[in-house]
């Protein structure tokens, strides 16, 4: 294409079509201020100090205590020697020691490096050798892994907290949440310190630090990486602070200091972390913590507390459909039903409607861009696609690889050009070279993701490029196969992937979750069948696979990484 028209296609986009479906008021492009993250906490505080934050377990902590503690956490962590810049570990579940911790450590302004639980002690270490940190804060029970690694890392000090620190007296008289043990004594050595007793020794007067916001980075979360080890998103308080504008300014029906969501989604992945946990920090909402994702009390809690917001994945509305007491709550009370992080399919959106009757509200954003650059509007929600930009959000569909811009209706890769956009990859100048390239003069950040925008200016999901699969030449698209089976009557859950084949290049094997009263008696070539009517044929999966489930990451998606490493493990067997 020459460039004459691919600059043709770009400032069509520039015009942003999607504009006319902002609610009333919301404006192409908000002002962002320049402030860290702390400035626009300590300024929540100020306001809704002794309102409630976080309900943990039906222990209620206000925000002038979580700034009190957060405080003492920043005075012991000076102590220790972290100063600004200098990057700490977090290793926790969602509990309120996370979010003290969290703006305890921003308060110094260090940077938050936060991990799984769900880390083997090798992921792990990577970590904390990649980003450079010295100190982590970890759940005891998550200890012993730590401990592993601890002499092959540069790690001094491991600050360990417990669940039943902030449980009601009740909770840690039984001892137990769901049957799981709350916690472990801790092999005491050099190096190893007790959250609490930090907390309680030092006073809530940490050193005053600078912060530029543009400049200074707040967070190194870690992108699930497609090809070797994860990598940092190295994301600054101005991008963080930039989200939670947008958002506000897009949804001016949530008010600011009035609404309560249940915090499911994990801390450690971006997004219950900054849509959620800084969300709540900044703009003094309640949030009902969950340890641990109990779908029932999680129902409880919202009949109890009265949520106004819940923010999900599909995997997750998917199991709640199957409880019968999420469909009798009333969801229509909830004033936004979010869902991101990956694909809503349509059956789970036909199921949800037919039994809950409340829409869901899909969005689209990544580790990379601080968690959302998509989201449907208020007042117009386009079922199966996930929305349109933000406020200030620059966006294009362009040729795979290249700095050709494609026009609506083709399919592209999705790059954008945001406020949001991380600064790059920590320590990964050949990655941050392949990522951006600049355009129109914008910078423009490649997602990797396949995508189309229609008309309107809706934008919709095909592919991730990590997840397409190469037939005899053919792009096939897994996303495309899991709709087609997730469609079949018999069948619960379903993934695809592509299996190494020297003489097709890769042939495609779908995962299939029968569903109960069918397993055992679904058979591959009923499975094939349905497929054959319903797909070109070099679309159809030929290899077939019956499993009880399909492995999840901790944030409730779907891990296609997963089943492909399996793969690679299975040969080398």
């Amino acid at each position: 294409m020459p460039k004459l028209q691919s600059d043709k296609i770009l400032a069509e986009y520039e015009k942003r079509p999607w504009l006319k479906w902002y609610a009333e008021g919301v404006p192409a492009d908000v002002e962002i201020p320049e402030k860290s993250i702390l400035e626009m906490v300590d300024e929540a505080v100020k306001k809704w100090g002794n309102t409630t934050a976080v309900i943990f377990y039906g222990n209620k902590i206000k925000h002038r205590e979580i700034h009190e503690l957060s405080s003492r956490f920043a005075t012991a962590l000076h102590d220790l020697g972290v100063k600004k810049g200098d990057k700490v570990a977090i290793l926790l579940p969602n509990c309120p020691q996370f979010i003290i911790a969290y703006l305890g450590i921003l308060r110094l302004g260090a940077v938050a490096s936060s991990m799984s639980p769900l880390y083997t002690p090798r992921e792990i270490k990577h970590q904390l050798n990649d980003s450079g940190s010295k100190n982590i804060v970890c759940l005891d029970l998550l200890y012993e892994k730590v401990e592993r690694v601890w002499e092959e890392t540069e790690l001094e000090h491991a600050i360990v907290t417990s669940i039943a620190d902030y449980l009601p007296s009740r909770g840690r008289f039984f001892g137990r949440i769901g049957g799981k043990t709350l916690s472990v004594e801790i092999k005491q050595r050099p190096g190893v310190l007790m959250f609490q007793d930090l907390i309680k020794k030092h006073p809530p007067s940490p050193p005053k630090v600078e912060i530029d916001p543009k400049t200074d980075v707040a967070a190194l979360p870690y992108t699930g990486g497609t090809t070797g080890m994860p990598k940092g998103a190295v994301l600054t308080h101005h991008n963080i602070v930039a989200i939670q504008e947008e958002m506000r300014r897009f949804f001016p029906d949530v008010e600011d200091g009035k609404e309560c969501t249940v915090a499911v989604l994990p801390f450690y992945h971006i997004y219950g972390q900054s849509v959620v946990m800084l969300t709540g920090a900044i703009r003094g909402g309640m949030a009902i913590l969950f340890a641990r994702p109990d779908l029932k009390d999680i129902i409880a809690a919202m009949e109890q507390y009265g949520a106004t917001l819940f923010y999900g994945v599909p995997t997750l509305y998917k199991y709640f459909i199957g409880i019968k007491r999420a469909r009798r709550f009333n969801w229509k009370k909830l004033k936004y039903i979010f869902c991101g992080a990956d694909t809503l399919h349509e059956e789970v959106r036909r199921d949800w409607m037919r039994f809950m009757g409340k829409e869901i509200r899909e969005g689209y954003g990544l580790t990379e861009t601080t968690a959302v650059t998509h989201t449907n509007p208020p007042g117009r929600n386009k079922p199966g696609s996930f929305g349109v930009p933000l406020p200030n959000t620059h966006v294009a569909v362009a040729e795979l690889g290249t700095e050709k811009f494609l026009p609506p209706g083709k399919e592209g890769e999705l790059v954008v050009s945001a406020p949001q956009v991380m600064k790059g990859y920590w320590n990964k100048p050949e990655e941050n070279k392949n990522s951006f390239f600049k355009a129109g003069g914008k910078v423009w950040f490649r997602t990797g993701d396949m995508v189309t925008m229609d008309e309107e200016g809706y934008f919709y999901f095909i592919e991730r490029t990590k997840d397409m699969i190469k037939y005899k030449g053919y792009s096939v698209y897994a996303h495309e196969i899991e709709e087609v089976l997730y469609n079949h009557p018999k069948i619960k859950e379903a993934a695809v992937i592509g299996v190494p084949d020297p003489d097709v290049g890769e042939r495609v094997k779908a995962i299939v979750v029968p569903d109960i009263d069918y397993r055992g008696k679904l058979t591959e070539e009923e499975v094939i069948d349905y497929c054959s009517k319903n797909l070109a044929h070099y679309k159809v999966p030929k290899l077939i696979e019956f499993r009880g489930e399909v492995p999840k990451t901790d944030a409730f998606k779907v891990d296609h990484k997963k089943l492909r490493d399996e793969l690679f493990v299975l040969r080398e067997k």
